[in-house]
């Protein structure tokens, strides 16, 4: 942290060890660490701070920021630090996604031990206003709830939201400012949406992101936060596809032959993210 107001670092220094001038550390629960987090945002007026945090994903770790240049990005699934550059050099980069051969070796050596569970789950898929969950906003939940392998029941719903709906947006998932007037008030499709998943383990495509946005929102709200366990279908496939060139929900797709293209809607999305699911779960007992 930098420009840290000397209340702020006395109660962080309750907490954690200030190793360095304005680098704190030590361990603590998860709902230590969002309220610390939180009080930081409040009380860091002018200053900039980011969090790093170990979590139980395949990267082991995460992160935050609050008024840095510094943004996080999610990179087929692992999340990566970016600062942005001047737009005449960033047009300059040509990003290729994919693994370099050992990583491809190793996967694949993994990938016949690897056997992702079977039985009931439920699918979600969000569609947001953004992709910061602190400050942007859930547009359109789906969900699809899956017993013994076969999908049972739906569910969709677009949410009402005051702020305006990028242009980017709309072009992304078709959604328009007016479609989303006519949505459900944000707490009570808040509220059917956790009704809806109960405690049932989540299927998602880097899920990580829905989860984040859905953590947000509950505590907007007022509603605990799921704790249920989680499958990420991009880590997954990482785990048992070694010749892929990405990751990505429309790169499975058209591997495994089922699609072309990606809706970007939530139940679609839902649907699509069930039969890679499918399809993976086949590849990883062959």
């Amino acid at each position: 942290m930098t420009n840290c107001p000397p209340k702020l670092r006395g109660d962080l220094s309750k907490w954690l060890c200030e190793i360095n001038t304005g680098v704190y550390v030590g361990n603590v629960s998860s709902r230590v660490r969002d309220a610390l987090w939180e009080r930081v945002c409040q009380n860091l007026k002018n200053g900039q701070a980011t969090l790093v945090f170990t979590t139980a994903g395949e990267q082991r770790m995460d992160f935050r920021t609050h008024n840095t240049a510094w943004e996080t990005v999610d990179f087929d699934g692992i999340k990566l630090m970016r600062r942005p550059l001047p737009q005449a050099e960033q047009n300059q980069i040509d990003l290729k996604p994919g693994f370099s051969k050992a990583a491809q070796q190793q996967m694949a050596r993994k990938a016949g031990r690897t056997k992702p569970s079977t039985g009931n789950y439920t699918v979600i898929d969000l569609e947001t206003t953004g992709l910061k969950a602190a400050s942007d906003s859930i547009i359109e939940y789906g969900a699809l709830r899956v017993r013994d392998g076969v999908p049972v029941e739906e569910l969709t719903m677009l949410v009402r939201v005051e702020e305006n709906v990028p242009a980017e947006i709309t072009a992304l998932t078709g959604l328009s400012a007016a479609e989303l007037q006519q949505g459900t008030e944000p707490r009570e499709a808040l509220n059917s949406f956790l009704l809806f998943i109960g405690k049932d383990p989540l299927v998602g495509h880097n899920i990580a992101f829905d989860l984040e946005f859905l953590r947000m929102t509950c505590k907007r709200y007022g509603f605990p936060a799921p704790t249920n366990r989680q499958i990420d279908l991009a880590q997954l496939a990482r785990r048992n596809l070694a010749r892929i060139a990405n990751y990505k929900l429309v790169t499975l797709a058209q591997h495994f032959q089922l699609a072309e293209k990606v809706e970007h809607r939530a139940l679609p999305d839902c649907r699509l993210i069930q039969q890679v699911y499918c399809k993976l779960k086949e590849t990883a007992v062959q």
